[in-house]
């Protein structure tokens, strides 16, 4: 009887990742605990960048967007599934599920274009050093930001309007945590496979280009690293290198492997794995590995928790003065 209710409500239920059985209460811990560090950890990054006049350079401003977005991401789709799993309703309004989709492929698309300007800004910086101030002014970074948010926007908002107009005949049950496009299309009883193909246009563009980019920008300032004749700037490139690669490889694989496979190929339980990775882990990873690991980064916590202490202790001594 509630599926026969599904067909003639413009409601979507979201079936999620989480069940009654103990095993998904220790998953819905696990990631309520990864959210809020996800929301910490980009929050301090912001405030950090923002406070210490060390951080305003460049990548740091380029760094901050970042942030931003990982906070946007989280904040998009972790909250709805704490909520649906504690309530046990499980229903998203047409309007709530358009929001998520516009939002999702805003800030997927934005950080895709983003992590290319990046990878780009340390391929100038280490390849191109003297050339640095020169090409990436504050004008240019703030031109690549403001770019990869715009694309993003109208990328997004071109997907959504043609995903939310497919007419949705059976039922509107969402095998998914979260509105995501390929699994909207599964329940459309209309063919898609226009849009299926614009699709995978965008994603050509938002993902396999920027990829190959980074890809690239990371293979030339390896070939530099290789020439440096300090032993201890090698391996610190390298390290630092391996480690944005791991967090692109997260990012870009998963979402790669979701977007430009065809409709028929795809089943609820590997797109539900595969979103975990660039939707929730990936903006809890980001600030761990392209900003705390950093020594600036850390000078700059340590000195506002410096002002911090001393304000602290400025307070207690006049109340007891």
């Amino acid at each position: 009887m509630g599926h026969q209710n599904d067909t003639f409500s413009s409601d979507f239920i979201l079936l999620g990742v989480f069940s009654s059985s103990p095993t998904s209460l220790v998953f819905f811990s696990f990631i309520f605990v990864i959210f809020i560090m996800s929301v910490t950890e980009n929050t301090l990054m912001i405030l950090l960048i923002c406070s210490d006049s060390r951080l305003h350079t460049p990548m740091y401003f380029l760094l901050s967007h970042l942030s931003f977005m990982d906070i946007l991401h989280v904040s998009n789709i972790v909250p709805k599934m704490v909520t649906d799993f504690l309530s046990g309703s499980r229903t998203i309004s047409l309007a709530g599920c358009g929001f998520q989709v516009f939002l999702s492929l805003t800030l997927l698309g934005g950080e895709c274009l983003l992590l290319a300007a990046m990878s780009y800004d340390r391929y100038v910086a280490i390849c191109h050093p003297l050339r640095y101030p020169t090409l990436m002014k504050e004008y240019a970074s703030t031109v690549m930001a403001g770019g990869s948010w715009l694309i993003g926007v109208f990328n997004s908002t071109v997907h959504t309007a043609y995903a939310l107009q497919f007419p949705f005949c059976g039922s509107r049950a969402i095998d998914h945590f979260f509105c995501e496009v390929p699994a909207m299309l599964k329940l459309s009883c209309a063919d898609t496979t226009n849009y299926e193909r614009g699709v995978y246009v965008s994603a050509v563009i938002f993902l396999v280009i920027p990829a190959f980019l980074i890809s690239a920008s990371y293979g030339q300032i390896i070939l530099t690293v290789l020439q440096m004749k300090s032993s201890e700037a090698r391996k610190k490139s390298f390290s630092t290198c391996s480690f944005h690669m791991i967090v692109v490889m997260m990012y870009y694989g998963p979402f790669i492997f979701t977007y430009m496979r065809p409709k028929s190929y795809h089943t609820p339980g590997q797109d539900k794995f595969l979103a975990i990775f660039y939707t929730i882990l990936t903006p809890t990873l980001n600030p761990l590995i392209y900003s705390f690991r950093n020594k600036d980064v850390l000078a700059a916590m340590k000195n506002m928790l410096k002002r911090k202490f001393l304000k602290i202790s400025e307070y207690v001594f006049y109340f007891y003065v």
